[in-house]
């Protein structure tokens, strides 16, 4: 699917070339668009000059997908798999349903959760985080190149106060974000309850379990394994590639 969606935004955006040219004040860069030349420096040139740089961007990221697939799979890329926007919503307890697509995730401030700012004691990118299997998995999502906020504040439908989910990332082939909750020791009460709390909240706002809201865990015999995110995200990301 990323292949796919890298090759369908380059299909979308005009052939831009950077160019530099001599002129009688010195000499300038340009940007050439078919038959068309733009000063980089004019509003028209800043437009190519960024549609030149995503295209840069996104050659660059095909060229080393493909070198991945093309090293562990003797077939093409299937065209089954391509990109499209997943339309998902949660009731945030106003007049409107939030859709779960980027405009949400850009409206979410990372790791904004006032409750629990001396309890964190592991630092990753500037963060702190409050164990060290929640700084893993943003080790996990910073590696594989997937955005993601720490704690936002969210409101749901039927409570009085925001919660803020351990985690919320954006798969930018589907537009679409998801919540990722971690809790702790599985084995014991606390975190039982723990829960079944969060899940009530998610499942009131319309959020449905392993599938917008995707839970992991410890268990006291048993650390957290972030490879385990390999199964958990791609069957979340594969189920909703079927809404179509």
């Amino acid at each position: 699917m990323k292949i796919n969606y890298c090759r369908t935004g380059l299909a979308k955006l005009p052939d831009v070339k950077i160019s530099s040219r001599t002129v009688e004040s010195g000499i300038v860069k340009v940007c050439m668009v078919g038959s068309h030349v733009y000063r980089c420096n004019t509003d028209y040139g800043q437009k190519y000059l960024e549609i030149a740089q995503k295209r840069m961007a996104l050659e660059s990221e095909l060229i080393k997908l493909e070198g991945i697939w093309n090293s562990q799979y003797r077939c093409p890329v299937p065209e089954d798999y391509k990109p499209h926007n997943v339309v998902r919503q949660f009731d945030a307890g106003g007049h409107e349903m939030v859709s779960l697509d980027k405009e949400f995730f850009d409206s979410l401030k990372n790791d904004a959760n006032p409750n629990y700012r001396d309890k964190k004691f592991y630092p990753f990118n500037g963060v702190y985080y409050r164990s060290n299997p929640e700084r893993e998995i943003a080790f996990y999502y910073t590696e594989h190149g997937i955005p993601f906020k720490y704690e936002p504040e969210v409101w749901l439908a039927g409570l009085n106060r925001p919660i803020h989910p351990d985690f919320v990332f954006y798969i930018r082939e589907l537009n679409l974000c998801k919540f990722h909750e971690h809790l702790g020791l599985m084995n014991k009460s606390g975190y039982l309850r723990d829960y079944e709390i969060r899940n009530n909240n998610y499942t009131n706002a319309g959020l449905i379990t392993d599938f917008d809201v995707l839970f992991t865990y410890d268990m006291q015999d048993k650390p957290f394994d972030p490879r385990e995110l390999d199964t958990t995200i791609n069957h979340a990301v594969y189920r909703s590639m079927l809404l179509l």
